[in-house]
């Protein structure tokens, strides 16, 4: 009987698909009405340190961003993909895709995130988005908050951490849910919602010079996220009953860097506030762990009275993650006051291969998420990014041989099999990228993760063509056997 549950391989409905964002990919930044997010005045900085990448702060520096026209700031050009997107799907077509992971950009359905009505072309552009994909038999997986807050929500209101955001989110995601739940069902609603942790600009809207008490504003900012992402669960569920509501985390799975029995303690402390908001999404309440925290370290953390029930019964469907490497812990080693994009030495794996960007490489480290987050929660889980950033070159034959991202992809997806076969419910695999973007963190497009070559440089220059590389053919077969060629 036992055996007869026993899975060896992928299911046959699995989610074959590629990722982007909204913020990365679209361009257009002042086109179809759209207002300015966040990631407008996120400029590019050439040699910039990768052990060390630059955050916003200060009201200073988004002043700068909406002045300094010697600064680039490349996601307000992305590839263009507002304008390209139909050839762009036509390719996503030839390479197989069953699904395809993007973002509606908020400030493009709400300009300033607080009007009245929304902005209907920026509607009507993602209407033919989604028509596009259905016409080509693509599933649309779609975020509704991936680092793409109008800008307009931080200088005028201080971000998450003011409770009227969340009813700003609330009537944004309840125009977009009744838009388009005919054409799309499964729904993001946060991107990597605890990267609140490493970035409180992008992920909360968050301006540290202007905070008396920054931590305190940190963790109020988590409870309205958290508190807005059980309303638009609810939201999903009553607006259409096929919905199925998730989110997202980044997956910060740490090995302790010895054996001390303290050092092994607060592993799983570090890894415990990774999971805290996944705990409040999937459990509907908050763990012990951090309100011993929040008590701990006298944080006022202000709450409604239904607060705690509405995060009770409005628990995510599916819950989405990303993972691209893992790292070491050590004794003290917490996220609970950490900010910035640190990759430092001590924290690299000695057993393991480093990129240039300082991302470790490790395959086995997938396998152990997958089987950690599904013993922990037991519901479905959906990897929506993992991938290699890489230096790829375009011949002057316009081929790319990034047999590199290959052996990347093919050692991750064989630990995806294992995991299947330890019982683990894994329902679909959304590499990171579809097509070569412009990178979050570091806002350059040099570090390229796509099947798909653009033809462009960190400045906006170039062609915009696109090339299929090497990894391109090599995924296509990937799909088309359900991942038996790898």
């Amino acid at each position: 009987m036992l055996k007869d549950k026993y899975r060896n391989t992928f299911p046959e409905d699995f989610l074959w698909g590629g990722a982007i964002a909204a913020n990365q990919a679209e361009g257009a930044w002042n086109e179809g009405g759209k207002g300015l997010s966040l990631n407008d005045i996120v400029p590019y900085t050439k040699d910039m340190d990768y052990d060390d990448i630059k955050i916003i702060r200060s009201r200073k520096e988004v002043e700068d961003g909406l002045t300094n026209e010697a600064n680039i700031y490349p996601k307000r050009h992305g590839i263009d993909f507002y304008h390209t997107y139909k050839e762009d799907i036509a390719l996503f077509a030839e390479l197989g895709l069953k699904a395809f992971r993007t973002s509606i950009a908020w400030s493009r359905i709400f300009p300033k995130g607080d009007e009245a009505e929304a902005n209907p072309e920026g509607l009507e552009f993602y209407h033919n988005l989604f028509d596009e994909l259905l016409a080509h038999n693509i599933k649309p997986i779609i975020t509704l908050s991936h680092y793409e807050m109008p800008l307009h929500l931080i200088t005028e209101y201080g971000g998450w951490q003011n409770r009227q955001v969340v009813q700003f989110f609330e009537k944004y995601v309840e125009v977009v849910l009744k838009e388009y739940s005919n054409k799309v069902n499964d729904w993001i609603i946060f991107n990597q919602i605890n990267s609140a942790f490493t970035d409180p600009f992008l992920a909360l809207g968050i301006l540290e010079d202007e905070i008396e008490h920054p931590q305190e504003a940190k963790y109020q900012a988590i409870h309205h996220q958290l508190l807005a992402n059980a309303k638009a669960v609810k939201l999903g569920k009553d607006i259409h009953p096929k919905n199925k509501m998730g989110s997202m985390i980044l997956d910060l799975t740490a090995y302790p860097s010895s054996t001390h029995p303290e050092v092994m303690f607060d592993n799983v402390r570090y890894e415990q506030e990774a999971m805290f908001f996944s705990d409040v999404m999937i459990k509907g309440e908050y763990p012990g762990y951090m309100i011993r925290f929040f008590a701990e370290n006298d944080l006022d953390i202000h709450m409604e009275k239904e607060d705690l029930q509405i995060l009770k019964e409005n628990t995510i469907d599916f819950l989405a993650f990303s993972y691209y490497m893992t790292t070491l812990s050590h004794k003290g080693s917490s996220l609970t006051e950490s900010s910035g994009w640190h990759i430092s030495e001590e924290n690299r794996n000695k057993h393991l291969e480093t990129s240039e960007w300082g991302w470790q490489i490790d395959s086995k480290g997938l396998r152990i998420a997958l089987n950690k987050l599904y013993d922990r929660y037991q519901i479905p889980l959906l990897i929506a990014e993992n991938g290699l950033g890489a230096r790829d070159e375009l011949t002057k034959d316009k081929t790319i041989n990034d047999d590199y991202r290959i052996d990347y992809l093919r050692k991750h997806i064989i630990e995806m099999k294992e995991a299947i076969k330890d019982g683990v419910d894994l329902i679909g695999y959304l590499p990171w990228s579809a097509i070569d973007i412009i990178s979050a963190s570091t806002s350059e497009i040099a570090k390229r993760y796509g099947f798909i070559y653009v033809d462009q440089d960190d400045y906006g220059k170039g062609t915009k063509n696109r090339y299929k590389k090497k990894s391109f053919h090599w995924y296509q077969r990937v799909i088309q056997t359900n991942g038996e060629k790898l």
